[in-house]
């Protein structure tokens, strides 16, 4: 039975953490949130995961009953009976610059509570050469020992798609590699407690640092091609999902669908990890910085098409949003595209109303039921698909809006067969 530390306990970590609870570890997670760590202890998680037919909650709830998880604020009291030490902490994105602040707070606590034989395994994404040159010496002079001859140090890249978290810590191939052989060898006997797909391990922790990154990065250019693609096929008045269904009968084409921004915590920042390290050593990232532009400027055209449709004076407007999670069936709102066509709307003069149900965030354009988004409105937008969304009941919809003009939707999902649509008297508008 290993002894784990899971200092982070977000969308990676939480569910990391219990991968390793139901295996028979004993797991201590710590969060500096007081309020998370609380509901926490006391089975309460806004998460949407589950693993085999159990909700994570369901899954939290009985490896505390069983004494295989607690929740903790105090990372260092936390490390003094735990042998291995994960560290998921995210590094934030801010006007295009990263900081670094909250991981080198962990690193310092962590380095305050390191003991001879400890394993220290970073599963953050990270600017490339990070762990070696930012983490590492931090651990050293923390705790006054040496990485590779007195503690264990190594790093894998996190691969997991929110709402498959457990069954891709599982299955999901997984990357590693070490300050040295013996790091290597005890991070993969680690790993190897949760991952039963293959496990690579690489020549040296610089090499998984820089996959991850670009992993993410080439997502993230694919879905700006086919979002500016849109836009073409918008002015030529033919479809792009269409366009994107007949090109992907090719055998060696695989085309993703446009959608209104690329939003979450890891496609979005990828690139602003990797620019630090692209200027020290002089590399010009061109077509990656443009492809994030293109999708940063999609809320911007979802919201326009939404001022087109409009029969009214933007400042006389209600538009109803349904979905303001970062990506279909998630509760994830952290840079969500959603969030920016609403700030757009705003900004030309448009009353919006938000509806999620799985969104715990708190907005004062959020409201609590479908009915009271749509009620008036002279259109919608539909950004998310939604668990607990009626999208189809579109005679109660069409009941509810506004007739001073023939009500809209603006569909970024292709969700809606246009025929339907028209008949139950609404106009539609794709991307």
């Amino acid at each position: 039975m290993k002894k784990v530390c899971m200092f982070g306990l977000g969308f990676v970590g939480l569910p990391l953490a219990l991968s390793f609870a139901m295996r028979g570890c004993q797991v201590t997670g710590v969060d500096i949130d007081e309020k998370l760590v609380a509901d926490l202890n006391q089975g309460l998680t806004h998460h949407l995961e589950a693993y085999e037919g159990l909700g994570i909650k369901e899954i939290l709830r009985k490896q505390m009953d069983q004494g295989r998880f607690q929740a903790v604020t105090d990372g260092l009291g936390a490390m003094q009976d735990c042998d291995n030490i994960i560290v998921t902490i995210g590094i934030p994105v801010e006007g295009h610059k990263h900081d670094m602040k909250p991981m080198l707070e962990v690193c310092r606590t962590v380095g305050a509570g390191l003991k001879a034989g400890d394993l220290v395994l970073i599963r953050s994404t990270v600017i490339p050469g990070t762990t070696r040159d930012v983490i590492l010496p931090i651990l050293e002079q923390e705790s006054g020992l040496q990485a590779g001859i007195d503690f264990y140090l190594a790093y894998s890249s996190e691969r997991i798609a929110e709402g498959r978290a457990f069954h891709e810590f599982e299955h999901m191939p997984a990357a590693l590699a070490g300050i040295n052989p013996a790091s290597t060898l005890k991070a993969f006997e680690l790993m190897s407690i949760v991952t039963r797909a293959h496990i690579t391990q690489a020549s040296c922790m610089e090499v998984v640092e820089a996959s991850k990154v670009i992993e993410n990065i080439s997502r993230d250019v694919d879905i700006a091609m086919v979002n500016e693609f849109a836009r073409f096929c918008k002015a030529m008045g033919i479809d792009i999902f269409e366009v994107v269904a007949v090109a992907n009968t090719h055998q060696r084409v695989n085309l993703l669908n446009p959608g209104p921004g690329v939003g979450g915590y890891c496609l979005p920042n990828a690139l602003f990890y990797l620019l630090p390290k692209a200027d020290e050593i002089g590399v010009n990232l061109s077509l990656l910085t443009t492809a994030r532009k293109v999708n940063e400027g999609m809320p911007r055209y979802v919201a326009d098409l939404v001022l087109r449709n409009l029969q009214v004076a933007p400042s006389q407007a209600r538009v109803a949003v349904l979905g303001m999670a970062m990506k279909d069936y998630s509760n994830d709102d952290r840079m969500s595209p959603a969030l920016s066509v609403i700030e757009a709307l705003q900004k030309s003069g448009c009353t919006v109303r938000a509806f999620d149900p799985a969104v715990p965030s708190y907005y004062d354009f959020k409201v609590n039921s479908l009915e009271e988004a749509v009620t008036d409105a002279h259109g919608l937008v539909v950004l998310t698909l939604q668990n607990g969304i009626d999208f189809m009941n579109l005679d109660f919809l069409m009941n509810l809006m506004s007739r001073e003009s023939q009500p809209f939707i603006v569909d970024t999902k292709n969700f809606y067969d246009p025929a339907v649509v028209w008949d139950k008297g609404f106009r539609l508008e794709r991307l």
